[in-house]
């Protein structure tokens, strides 16, 4: 495979390729001194000093749709890399002349066309030729190409590497259209002239990071079963306190192994059936949005039944935990009203408190804090003196009031908040 150089290697092979061409074969007597450059034509001299001169601009990169996936996935399930797919690239570009008298153009691109033409495949012996030339002498153009404008490793790499990839580089004349050409003119802020452009596939730039690779399979072990993946449907509640129970319904729910993956840790469930089931929300989660998704293990086997393979998994549905807290009876005015809170709070999560419809924003800890399980407050020093409602908002997931009990009023809907609550002094 190629490497990061791989896109200037075929720039400047394309480019030595025109150049010999001059040298080999007897242009017009009156064409001579031709240059051939591969420059942004905004930066290329036009008008009355123009000069013979045949330009291979690159303008674009695009993925290659033959190549793009293989070697996919690079990574397993931990984010260890298994492999190392390559960047598959087909490279555009434009040929444009530049004509100092006239004609001189139109000779010039019909020539550059034609050695394209008759060279639609870029041997390996080419980019060898072109990427580690021999000693020559003016005017005979060097080709540079190297890292060296690169950090670390990269400034060690090699063009010529473009040689030993896989697949062979071909050259394909492409056809825009007049409103195409127009467009990538218009981009270039440059006076237009005759132009040709083509398409150059495919490159492949690869990593030499070190991958894990398996070990050889010594016996193959198959299990064939429906294709029945669960799929959620609902979840109740939406907003659940830790330790409680959450119901997730839909369907294909039951299987012999079946787990529930809650926030990133996977428990069993409390009730199971192939419709419904429950599952105690662990005290590991974090306050804010979490996400409920059933996955069913398959075992085949071999190996501890306690570890079973990876299997089916249903979509992820989402559902807020609400933070539980504790407050003081009263405060003062000034004075920190520090808030004990479950689950603990990660030092990146938005956190807000309420005293009534009053709400503070309370600032981000240093780097490094480790998870909180109290919030302070400064109490404003103008803050009116009375009983206030405390809730508590982590990204956007709110703290539960309480209701009075239905001894004082059974009627549900003049019933009161009557807490958490704090007196500020």
């Amino acid at each position: 495979m190629s490497n990061a150089l791989a896109i200037a290697g075929v720039t400047a092979v394309l480019r030595d390729l025109l150049h010999e061409g001059l040298i080999d074969h007897d242009l017009p007597s009156d064409v001579s001194n031709v240059k051939v450059t591969s420059e942004p034509p905004d930066i290329i001299t036009t008008g009355p000093n123009e000069e013979d001169r045949l330009n291979l601009f690159f303008y674009q990169a695009s993925p290659n749709p033959g190549w793009r996936n293989v070697g996919l996935p690079a990574r397993d399930a931990a984010g260890s890399r298994v492999a190392n797919p390559p960047l598959a690239l087909d490279l555009h570009y434009l040929l444009t002349a530049y004509g100092a008298k006239s004609f001189h153009a139109e000779i010039l691109l019909g020539y550059g066309m034609q050695i394209l033409h008759e060279t639609p495949i870029l041997t390996r012996d080419d980019i060898r030729r072109a990427l580690n030339p021999v000693p020559v002498v003016a005017p005979d153009p060097p080709v540079p190409v190297n890292g060296g404008i690169l950090p670390g490793g990269f400034a060690l790499l090699s063009a010529a590497d473009l040689a030993e990839q896989a697949e062979q580089i071909r050259i394909t004349p492409q056809y825009l259209s007049t409103e195409e050409i127009s467009k990538l003119w218009a981009a270039t802020k440059a006076n237009y002239r005759a132009t040709c452009a083509y398409h150059v596939s495919v490159v492949l730039i690869e990593s030499q990071r070190a991958a894990r690779a398996a070990l050889p399979v010594r016996r193959r072990n198959l299990l064939v079963l429906p294709l029945e993946r669960p799929h959620i449907d609902r979840v109740t509640p939406q907003s659940i306190a830790t330790g409680a129970t959450l119901t997730l319904t839909g369907r294909n729910l039951r299987a012999e192994t079946t787990k529930v993956n809650v926030g990133g840790a996977e428990v069993d469930p409390a009730t199971l059936a192939a419709t419904t089931l429950t599952v105690v929300v662990p005290a590991s989660l974090r306050p804010g949005v979490n996400t409920a998704q059933v996955v069913h293990k398959l075992a085949f086997g071999t190996g501890a039944p306690s570890d079973p393979h990876r299997g089916f998994e249903s979509n992820a549905v989402a559902f807020m935990l609400m933070p539980t807290i504790t407050v003081p009876a009263t405060v003062a005015r000034g004075a920190d009203l520090v808030i004990a809170v479950a689950p603990l709070v990660e030092r990146t999560q938005k956190v807000v408190v309420l005293l009534d419809d009053r709400a503070f924003v309370l600032p981000p800890r240093a780097d490094g804090s480790p998870p909180a399980g109290t919030l302070t407050l400064r109490v404003p020093t103008d803050l009116p003196a009375k009983a206030y409602l405390v809730r508590v908002q982590v990204d956007g997931a709110e703290s539960a009031l309480v209701l009075q009990s239905d001894a004082v009023e059974p009627d549900p809907l003049k019933k009161q908040f009557v807490g958490p609550s704090v007196i500020v002094t």
